[in-house]
């Protein structure tokens, strides 16, 4: 029976929010009898959901490497600076990170590897910004960057115009370097067709043979800097 059944997705919270409630929309028209559940957790703990069969699927930036989930890379997360309005960062084109480490930074959690990617790059210059809040919602951040706490460093996506009216976003893209939004299944595992149909949704890319050949590999390749969408 392939038409109905339970589907449990591990994912963080600014995908959750941000990236699939249009194709979690198209998935439960498709499929009204499938019991979708989502399970929201940083990117280690969604892993360990599938990697102990308690998810079937993740969807999460890289949490590091386990021997039983394979990982399929989707899209690359790019970074924005997310300002008050009338900031004076709004004036300084390009933005420079000399630019951005003069003022308090909001940014991800030390369990996201966006986190680790931003202390990086300001390590790697010899900047060191006073991170004044570490959260896993962004949605909770921006209420602060409109308070004027800080400047918020996230992935792209968190941002919207309809929404965030009384906040602006800065492209930091030449900044930091990208994060890839993965897709990761338990090795060796079944995929129902509702299952398939919605990875297809998320991921057009994807299709069955490759996720058949991820699933049967010793081990996921080292991802190198290959060419995928953007979101």
């Amino acid at each position: 029976e392939d038409e109905e059944g339970q589907f449990t997705i591990a994912t963080t919270h600014t995908h959750a929010r941000y990236v699939l409630p249009s194709v979690i929309g198209k998935f439960i028209q498709k499929y009204p009898k499938v019991e979708l559940s989502l399970r929201q957790g940083n990117p280690a703990q969604c892993c360990q959901l599938v990697a102990t069969g308690q998810a079937d699927l993740a969807i999460c930036t890289d949490p590091g490497d386990l021997a039983e989930v394979a990982q399929v890379p989707c899209y690359w997360l790019h970074r924005s600076a997310i300002t008050p309005r009338r900031h004076p960062l709004l004036r300084i084109k390009p933005l420079t990170l000399e630019a951005l480490s003069r003022y308090p930074l909001i940014t991800y959690d030390e369990a996201f590897r966006g986190r680790k990617i931003v202390d990086k790059t300001f390590s790697d210059r010899g900047l060191h910004p006073r991170i004044v809040l570490s959260a896993v919602d962004a949605d909770v951040s921006k209420v602060y960057v409109g308070m004027g706490l800080g400047i918020a460093i996230f992935a792209s996506v968190v941002f919207d115009p309809k929404q965030d009216v009384n906040l602006r976003r800065i492209d930091a893209r030449h900044l930091f370097e990208p994060s890839s939004l993965n897709l990761m299944v338990r090795r060796y595992s079944y995929l129902r067709t509702y299952m398939a149909d919605f990875i297809q949704m998320f991921a057009p890319r994807i299709d069955k043979e490759l996720i058949d050949k991820t699933l049967f590999k010793r081990r996921t390749a080292k991802m190198a800097r290959m060419t995928l969408p953007e979101l």
